[in-house]
């Protein structure tokens, strides 16, 4: 593309129209086919075509048509052709198009009128324009909004040609009396730009003089009234101080993009925390207002441009960002959440927390979409909040134990790994973390969260009554031994046929049952509460607990249990003082242990025991039948050395990349842009042309090396 062009228009090269066929066309009477004639030849001559054959068939049949869509095909026509010769003077022939656009600019219809100004705008042959514009100026006052707007943007562009300025010596005195009699908001628009354009002082003068009415002016011209601002205030710094109360007024404007760069002007010419308090605020008022998605988007980048260099007036509308969360898109809520955990500070916390909180709580109903995904993105800020003020921890962490057995996998996840770092950084709420994990474990369904869950119970039961609780529990979950009967190991090999049950057994729970109104039940109805076994229904769960997930082949589990049960049952040794009791523990974690491999070695499952699995619950039974001291000192005191080790790691790491990135410094302004889309045929061409010096290189080499 050479030449400048304002037309691009789609053009199918596999069957090319011929110049005799649309020339036929064009001397035809039949204004469809006239049009599709003039819609072929465009789109001939926008692809490389010449067609100087065409030229004055269109000025003897097209020209005197009185047809609005041929016009106008007719003026995209006489844009594209070339109107000069190769010495850079005007054809000929261009003077009875001259004539025909004079006539144009007269016409009584204003539509042949205006898209003829317009098409003025686009013409840079001086030759062409200069005996048009006394029409061009009749315009100016002519009675139709529509033709004076486009009379003015002629104009304008009439004014900005090389010798514009002896064409049209006064153009700006006559587009300032035509702005301050103008009342057309559109037409105003223009000739305030025009002056803008080509005589700023002038501009800046009415601006000056009608300061007290901006806020009044239409949309548009509050528009380029802004633009005039930021581009006055960069040339000259020491201005500022005048335009500022003309932006503060306008942002209390009707529209929203005029409030928008309203805004973004401020931030652009002041660093005054007043200034950038009142845009941030704006911006806060929009992303609440606003209810396309998009708008909101654009709001929060904006957002978070001024958390990033003025981060201390944005810690006070915190609250304001924060509800945001009211829009239902994930993307926003997300960005929103980002914004605000860099805006946390010990002033604010309890108060985002408890935001947080309620959005949390919220989640709980069906009515809204992605649930799940969206308690996720809460539960990871709240575990970010609580690791970085951990006063609040307890506010939160009980709330979000009641998650454990979400249905969402990712989301339980999170919040098991948020409990196991809060019960080690937080020693006050180890007690209490303990009593509710263990109220709650029997609701968890997800394996993943049962063997994080499983760790805890390991590792922070401590007191002789939650080593106690904490084997109770277990055992409940996996229910009475064996795990399968012996009629249905020799069953087996008809499984095919008929899914067998996994277990024929009944047990009574005593977890604690709960009511319709949400509140649990007493020991005593909890008691009469029959718990029926787990089965496979083909290859799904029936049930949540330990039990029903060892009875679909999941020993990784079944190697968790038997450490957990290890643990408590080496603590319970130095805890109890009871013999008796330690030994009948250990004698029903050895029975639980020994059940589990003979489940493993059946073929009551689909597939046998893992060897990884298998090991660990030998190594558990090993260490109960024969523990050592150093032993001990590894199960009960190396594991949690290593997980407080890994905690004060990550934190380190967290500190070194916030570091780096406070010292990451932002694009500099004379910087390259790299346009890769642009530099890819470059680059493989460049990549070919190295590889084949290398090759011929390569060749040279090996020739001089077979002369030796």
């Amino acid at each position: 593309m050479e030449k400048s062009c304002t037309l691009l228009v789609h053009f199918d090269k596999g069957t090319p129209a011929i110049a005799n066929e649309i020339k036929e066309a064009l001397e035809g009477n039949e204004v469809p086919a006239k049009i599709d004639a003039m819609k072929k030849a465009i789109s001939l001559l926008l692809n490389g075509e010449t067609l100087p054959q065409l030229f004055i068939t269109i000025v003897r049949y097209v020209l005197p048509s009185e047809d609005h869509t041929i016009q106008k095909l007719l003026l995209l026509y006489l844009e594209i052709i070339d109107k000069t010769d190769a010495k850079g003077r005007v054809l000929p022939e261009m003077i009875l198009i001259c004539q025909n656009l004079r006539n144009n600019l007269q016409h009584p219809n204003e539509y042949i009128r205006g898209v003829t100004l317009r098409f003025l705008c686009r013409l840079n042959e001086t030759e062409i324009i200069e005996p048009l514009i006394p029409s061009v100026l009749q315009n100016l006052e002519h009675r139709h909004p529509f033709i004076r707007r486009n009379a003015i943007l002629a104009v304008m562009a009439i004014y900005k040609l090389p010798q514009g300025e002896q064409l049209l010596v006064d153009a700006p005195e006559m587009i300032e009396k035509v702005l301050s009699s103008e009342q057309d908001q559109s037409a105003k628009r223009n000739a305030f730009l025009m002056l803008f354009t080509c005589a700023q002082d002038r501009a800046i003068n009415y601006l000056l003089t009608h300061v007290d009415r901006v806020s009044e002016w239409g949309e548009l011209l509050q528009m380029v009234v802004l633009e005039l601002i930021r581009k006055v205030c960069r040339t000259n710094r020491g201005e500022k101080g005048k335009y500022i109360k003309i932006i503060i007024s306008l942002l209390n404007a009707p529209s929203t993009a005029v409030i928008y760069e309203c805004a973004g002007t401020l931030v652009s010419l002041s660093s005054a925390p007043t200034a950038i308090r009142s845009a941030a605020g704006t911006y806060c008022q929009l992303l609440l207002s606003q209810s396309d998605n998009n708008v909101k988007l654009i709001v929060l980048d904006r957002l978070n441009e001024l958390k990033s260099s003025h981060r201390d007036i944005m810690v006070d509308l915190i609250m304001d960002v924060l509800r945001a969360l009211s829009s239902p898109n994930l993307d926003i809520r997300r960005k929103t959440l980002d914004i605000v955990l860099e805006l946390i500070t010990p002033r604010n916390i309890n108060e985002v927390v408890l935001m947080l909180k309620k959005e949390v709580v919220k989640t709980q109903s069906g009515e809204l979409e992605k649930n799940g995904e969206y308690r996720q993105m809460l539960i990871q800020a709240i575990h970010s909040c609580a690791i970085k003020f951990p006063e609040v921890a307890s506010t939160v962490v009980h709330l979000l134990m009641d998650f454990l057995g979400d249905s969402n996998v990712a989301s339980a996840i999170d919040v098991a790994v948020f409990v196991r770092e809060i019960i080690e950084t937080n020693p006050k709420l180890r007690v209490s973390i303990i009593i509710r994990l263990l109220d709650t474990f029997y609701q968890i369904r997800a394996a993943r969260v049962c063997s994080c869950a499983l760790w805890i119970i390991g590792e922070y039961c401590l007191s002789l009554s939650e080593v106690q609780n904490g084997i109770a529990i277990i055992k409940q979950c996996l229910g009475e031994l064996p795990f399968y009967s012996v009629s249905e190991e020799g069953e087996a090999p008809d499984a095919s046929k008929k899914p067998p049950q996994a277990n024929s057994i009944t047990v009574s729970s005593r977890r604690p049952a709960i009511l319709a109104d949400g509140t649990y039940a007493t020991q005593s109805a909890a008691s009469e509460t029959a718990f029926s076994p787990p089965t496979i229904v083909q290859g799904t769960l029936a049930s949540g607990n330990l039990r029903s997930l060892l009875l679909t082949g999941d020993f990784f589990l079944g190697a968790v249990v038997a450490c957990t049960l290890t643990k408590l049952v080496l603590r319970l040794e130095e805890v109890q003082p009871s013999k008796i009791e330690v030994n009948k523990a250990s004698a029903q974690a050895l029975l639980i242990m020994v059940s589990m491999l003979q489940l493993g070695q059946s073929s009551v499952l689909p597939h046998p025991i893992d060897n990884d699995s298998y090991d660990r619950i030998l190594l558990c039974i090993r260490l109960l039948c024969n523990t050592g001291d150093d032993i001990r000192k590894i199960w009960l005191q190396s594991c949690r050395q290593s997980f407080v080790k890994m905690l004060s790691e990550k934190q380190l790491r967290e500190t070194e990349e916030l570091k780096a990135k406070a010292q990451v410094s932002h694009a500099q302004p004379d910087d390259l842009i790299d346009f890769y889309h642009l530099k890819s045929r470059k680059v493989s061409s460049l990549l070919q042309f190295l590889g084949l010096i290398c090759i011929s290189y390569y060749y040279k080499l090996l020739f001089i090396a077979s002369l030796f």
